[in-house]
């Protein structure tokens, strides 16, 4: 099979028949019809106006979200993406609507979400003068892509769009940008979509080796305690469903990593949670006594790892990944396969049968009774891990979970237990604070059918908090919730830990709104709870509301911690795994 792989989705057939002239702005919305583009997020400005004026014209398939800030708009693309598996769109203008949109593209570069990012651009005559509203958008993005394109020429503007799209999607996912001129959009051309790619340079070994898996297979056979370890990727690849079936049948273990969160049902007595600087101390025990690691779609990043020398000392590792650049670049890995995640687990899955693993299964479950998740309780004070407690028992695990970056992310990823893939939507590899709101909109408007909570800290809500319009404008039923500990709670935490208790500049008791009074701004619906005996009812009248957003905040004791945790630099075998007086863990 070769290494260039066509794109694989169908598309819809243009909307005009045969080739016939118009500006280069109906070119790209007849382009993004044919891509089968279903949502499109954007702001209008100077540069993109003619595709607006079009817009309005010709009434285009795809839905036009009108978001307030760009950057919304770009983290919304990659929730709608995320929950969907499909590509997200942006719309911006140039200049200061293509900055706006840096963050969410270095957010999808960073967890590989596929998104295309159009941005407007000044004249192409114009292009280097310091024109009104200029700015190097391929310059500026050119770390954070896959890859970007600065159309020139209006007959190339078709062939652009079908390029930015393919490429998003295969291979390892990410951003792409789409540099748009005024003068192109004006320009007119005949108009064809392009049925074909065919991109020079641009490779991906969709299919493993052969050998690799029949080692691999091998490998799993001979270990006493194998341990699969699985990132996003095999979410991406939609290979949970066989990963289930090979881990249920060889009786391995299964940690994930955050964003693998939901590629194995965490009620299975096999799960042992999330792994890394906030997994569980029993993943991480798992990992650093392990004799074999099959690694799935992860990346080894900081965050699992920490002391890299002392990582899994015992373990031979198989790794798995569409990214030939990820294979032994933090650790060396004993048997690379490098090709599509789901293709490879089909392979080996015939390979594979029951592993000689029930004294390690015992051990495994010996460790989670010897230290499970635990948190304060019966002093009468709420807590977060109660709130999402309380939230998993009222979704039964059936909800799309988006969460911000912070506490409560942590807290979400211990206790809110995932059993399905694509259910789990956060900030991994860039931690941006502001994602959650805007993501869960995009979630919402890719998948109507399931019930989306939005789950923020009280100082990452606020940076996003103007969308709150936009999902109630379009009746989105959005469960919003706050987790208002009245700081900074994650920077609070490393002060109390390792800064001596300085808490410098991370007190937001004088600056926080009042969120029920935000919400109903926002036509919304606004709720609070300040003790448990209140959780349950705030719950409850939120979801009864179907017609727009239902904030819920919830006020929690600003001293909680984050526990189990890893300290920077330390390996993960040596984890604080509580608070016992201050200044004092084990």
């Amino acid at each position: 099979m070769p290494d260039m792989q066509a794109s694989s989705m169908t598309h819809h057939a243009p909307p005009v028949n045969g080739a016939q002239r118009m500006s280069g702005a109906e070119i790209f919305l007849r382009s993004l019809d044919a891509e089968g583009v279903e949502v499109v997020f954007g702001h209008p400005g100077g540069a993109v106006i003619k595709i607006y004026d079009e817009m309005a014209r010709i009434q285009p398939k795809f839905k036009h979200v009108l978001v307030r800030h760009e950057q919304g708009g770009a983290h919304a693309a990659e929730g709608y993406a995320k929950a969907t598996g499909k590509v997200g769109t942006v719309l911006v203008t140039s200049g200061p609507g293509a900055t706006n949109t840096v963050t969410g593209i270095a957010d999808a570069y960073m967890d590989s979400v596929p998104i295309v990012v159009f941005t407007g651009q000044v004249p192409t005559q114009l292009i280097g003068n310091d024109a009104f509203q200029e700015c190097d958008t391929i310059g500026i993005t050119r770390s954070i892509t896959k890859h970007s394109f600065l159309v020139r020429d209006v007959r190339d503007l078709a062939a652009a769009v079908r390029k930015a799209y393919h490429i998003a999607r295969t291979g390892r996912p990410g951003p792409v940008v789409v540099d748009l001129p005024k003068d192109v959009l004006l320009a007119e051309t005949e108009f064809e979509y392009p049925k074909e790619v065919n991109l020079r340079g641009y490779r991906f070994k969709a299919r493993g080796d052969d050998a690799k898996i029949q080692r691999a297979a091998a490998m799993i056979a001979e270990a006493d305690k194998p341990l699969f370890y699985v990132g996003g990727g095999a979410v991406g690849a939609d290979a949970a469903d066989v990963l289930t079936r090979i881990a249920r049948t060889a009786r391995i273990p299964v940690t994930t990593t955050l964003h693998g969160l939901g590629a194995f049902p965490e009620d299975d007595e096999l799960s042992v949670g999330m792994l890394g600087m906030h997994g569980t101390w029993y993943a991480n025990m798992a990992v650093q006594n392990a004799d074999l690691l099959i690694a799935v779609g992860a990346r080894f990043d900081d965050r699992v790892t920490g002391k890299l020398e002392s990582w899994a000392p015992h373990a031979k590792i198989v790794h798995i990944d569409i990214d030939p650049s990820s294979i032994s670049k933090n650790v060396y890995v004993d048997c690379a396969i490098v090709g599509d995640v789901r293709d490879a687990l089909m392979r080996l899955e015939p390979l594979t049968g029951a592993c000689r693993t029930e004294a390690w299964l015992a051990q495994v479950q010996a460790w989670k009774a010897e230290c499970p998740l635990v948190y304060e309780q019966g002093d009468g004070r709420l807590r977060a891990q109660y709130v999402l407690e309380r939230l998993r028992r009222h979704t039964k695990g059936e909800a799309i979970v988006v969460t911000d970056v912070g506490q409560h992310q942590m807290w979400a990823a211990q206790y809110f237990q995932f059993l399905h893939a694509r259910t789990h939507i956060t900030s991994g590899g860039l931690g941006t604070m502001g994602f959650c709101f805007p993501a869960a909109m995009g979630a919402a408007f890719g998948r109507p059918d399931k019930t989306v909570v939005s789950i923020s800290g009280d100082g990452g809500f606020v940076m996003n908090a103007q969308e709150l319009s936009v999902a109630a404008a379009h009746g989105l039923p959005i469960k919003v919730v706050i987790i208002n500990n009245k700081f900074l709670g994650m920077v609070r935490q490393w002060q109390e830990l390792f800064h001596d208790e300085r808490f410098s500049h991370t007190d937001l008791s004088d600056t926080n709104p009042d969120f029920v009074k935000l919400a109903e701004a926002h036509h919304c619906v606004g709720l609070r709870a300040e003790t448990p005996d209140e959780v349950d009812g705030v719950i409850r009248e939120a979801w009864a509301v179907s017609d727009r957003p239902a904030v819920m905040e919830f006020r929690v004791a600003k001293e909680e911690m984050v526990f189990p945790m890893v300290p920077a630099g330390a390996s993960t075998d040596e984890m604080i795994t509580k608070r016992l007086t201050p200044n004092a863990f084990v």
